[in-house]
């Protein structure tokens, strides 16, 4: 087999800077260093030329309005997701290409290719059946699955009726669901009876029931996964495969408005209430579409993998919409990366010939962890490009996705964005470069941002600040937070203003633009590529009757980026014991889930706090990562801090 084509090169002038090779440039989809500067000159015009690239039913009359928290895209509009992502390519005579490769954990049971007329197909029925469930145009639809065909199915036959879909993570905790279908008023949800996770069978339904008590849900509709066994209360819960066999295959694609409302994400807040982050139908449809075929390079017969959760944004736009709207192959795993071994990804790139990976730096340093034999036993020689998203990613991780993985071959598209971004916003373009480890690049094209210090002024190269997007927003920003535009106000635009949005990232900038994350500068942390606020964390601890006060920080984690560590004050008479620092992680596990249970749980007798009474979390942050712990002249008890310091084995200053 002869060598695959190295799309890369190294900088001989610069030590771990890389640039396309000629070969790259010529079939990207853009490699012209001019497009940035053109799209900048009249980002409204780029983003409008792009959308002609997509199906509308009726042709906008105004490109984009603006108004303080009502900017809007594509005015007049009608359009469909789910359109655009099936009978589009049906329509040219691409039914037959494979729309989804479904990779099973089980390795007995064979992976299930779905065209794209199958999916279409499913979809069409599986949207007739909502409908007959008394689902119309605008009602909330709850989804709670597991990694299998029938969630894209399930979120396709949402937006083809115009029914906006809220999606649960599966390993969230019943209560986390809970708040997630009240604060939607959702009325039905679409769940199954469980999945398989390192060879075990979870049980999804159990969870479904809990958190579906004292909402406004009506119908459960499950998806038969195991064996069919779980309970079924009767007049709610209906099976998913006998709903499907009566339905109709004839579903006509609803004509929405391009401002009518596609989905709602909820996304942690630093106030500990999740956020139902809105984003609408037309402009998050051209932006999702764009980025997943300029940043990732997608061209035809191309297999990409996305080993995100639909859970989350990143499942969303590049697991489901970018990748179908691109008419390409999208892979879901349903699996861990560690079962039955941990050559278990870099087997499926090899079965089912992956051309672009795209995976969170958590992972990456997972996969180090296990060593280079893994890899190093299949033939990754189709993947053509790689990407990273989630969270920053260090130099070492970076290299050796490089080498290992990408063979020192393929472009690292290392991409910044949020779950009210919707999409990319700041990455190298696979054609232009560069590929620098740490450095996420430029702002996408027709994305206008910045890095401002706390005034609101831009900063010099090489200065710390605050990356700020800048009307006219991108197209798939968020529109608001359901229910609460007031919190929406004071979160993102109460800083800079209402034509500047505050994403609470840190960052700085090179001489050529080119952007370093540097993290959170609000109390979320990312953990393992999840948005998980700290008030949340203690909002759970809280709920345990042994607990006086909590607080919780953020540490730095070789594997999963940042962990929560709580500091917990327990009530009069109570004594600290092993047997209540497992009891506070189960009640962190039970209504949260296994993502924020706290890598370590200190009892301490107090905590510093201010003189009105607020806790200075500041502080305890330093001690756990043993910074510089700064000015305490405000505290009211900074005899605390010397204590907390023999505790928590401080070695800093």
């Amino acid at each position: 087999m002869s060598e695959p084509i190295k799309w890369v090169k190294k900088d001989p002038a610069k030590e771990n800077v890389f640039w396309p090779t000629e070969e790259m440039k010529k079939q990207a989809w853009v490699a012209d260093e001019s497009i940035y500067a053109e799209a900048k000159a009249d980002p409204v015009k780029f983003w409008a030329q792009h959308a002609e690239e997509l199906h509308w039913f009726k042709r906008w009359d105004k490109d984009y309005e603006f108004a303080p928290l009502a900017y809007k895209w594509f005015i007049g509009g009608k359009i469909n997701l789910s359109y655009n992502s099936l009978d589009r390519h049906i329509e040219v005579g691409n039914g037959d290409k494979v729309a989804l490769i479904w990779e099973p954990e089980p390795t007995d049971e064979e992976p299930l290719k779905i065209t794209y007329s199958q999916l279409h197909t499913l979809v069409s029925k599986f949207a007739n059946v909502l409908k007959s469930l008394g689902v119309k145009k605008g009602d909330r639809v709850g989804i709670y699955l597991p990694m299998i065909p029938e969630a894209v199915v399930a979120m396709q036959a949402c937006a083809r009726i115009g029914a906006p879909h809220s999606v649960v993570f599966s390993a969230f905790s019943p209560d986390s669901l809970r708040d997630r279908l009240i604060d939607a008023g959702a009325k039905v949800l679409i769940t199954a009876d469980g999945y398989y996770r390192r060879g075990k069978q979870i049980n999804l339904k159990k969870n479904a029931d809990a958190g579906v008590e004292g909402t406004g849900v009506e119908k459960v509709v499950v998806v038969k996964r195991l064996d069919g066994s779980a309970p079924m209360t009767p007049g709610r819960d209906l099976w998913y495969h006998e709903l499907m066999e009566g339905a109709s295959e004839d579903c006509p694609a609803e004509e929405l408005d391009a401002e009518d409302l596609s989905f709602l994400l909820y996304t942690s807040g630093t106030t500990g209430k999740p956020k139902g982050i809105m984003h609408t139908t037309g402009g998050y449809a051209v932006q999702s579409y764009l980025t997943a075929k300029w940043n990732f390079d997608l061209h035809e017969g191309d297999i990409f993998w996305c080993t995100a959760d639909v859970g989350w944004i990143t499942g969303h736009t590049y697991i489901n919409y970018g990748p179908l709207m691109n008419g390409v192959t999208s892979v879901i795993f349903e699996g861990s990366p560690d079962f039955p071994d941990y050559g278990r990804f870099w087997s499926i790139i090899e079965k089912h010939k992956v051309t672009q990976l795209y995976t969170a730096p958590t992972a990456i340093r997972m996969f180090i962890k296990w060593g280079d034999e893994w890899p190093a036993k299949y033939d990754l020689s189709s993947l053509r490009l790689l990407g990273t998203v989630g969270e920053p990613i260090n130099v070492d991780a970076w290299l050796w996705y490089f080498e290992r993985i990408g063979g020192g071959r393929c472009p690292i598209i290392d991409t910044w964005w949020q779950t009210e971004t919707g999409a990319n916003m700041v990455n190298s373009l696979p054609g232009i470069g560069p590929f620098i480890p740490t450095v996420a690049g430029r702002p996408f094209p027709g994305v206008i941002a910045d890095i401002l210090d706390s005034g609101g002024t831009p900063v010099k190269p090489g200065d710390g600040g605050y990356i700020t997007i800048f009307s006219p927003f991108p197209p798939a920003l968020t529109r608001g937070i359901y229910g609460d535009m007031e919190r929406f106000k004071n979160q993102y635009f109460s800083d800079y203003g209402p034509e500047r949005y505050f994403t609470s990232d840190g960052a700085r900038k090179d001489e050529m633009g080119n952007i370093r994350i540097t993290g959170r500068v609000d109390d979320v942390m990312n953990v393992a590529g999840h948005r998980l606020a700290t008030a949340e964390v203690e909002s759970a601890l809280a709920q345990n009757d042994k607990v006086s006060e909590v607080a919780v920080v953020s540490r730095p984690h070789e594997l999963k980026g940042e962990v929560p560590v709580a500091f917990v004050l327990l009530k009069a008479g109570i004594t600290p014991s092993e047997e209540i620092r497992k009891e506070l992680m189960g009640t962190v596990t039970k209504v949260i889930g296994p993502t924020g249970r706290p890598d370590e749980i200190i009892f301490v007798e107090d905590v510093p706090k201010t003189r009105s009474g607020k806790i200075m979390r500041r502080v305890l942050k330093a001690l756990v990562r043993n910074e510089p712990i700064g000015d305490i002249t405000t505290l009211q008890n900074p005899d605390s801090v010397d204590h907390l310091k023999e505790v928590v084995g401080y070695k800093g200053e």
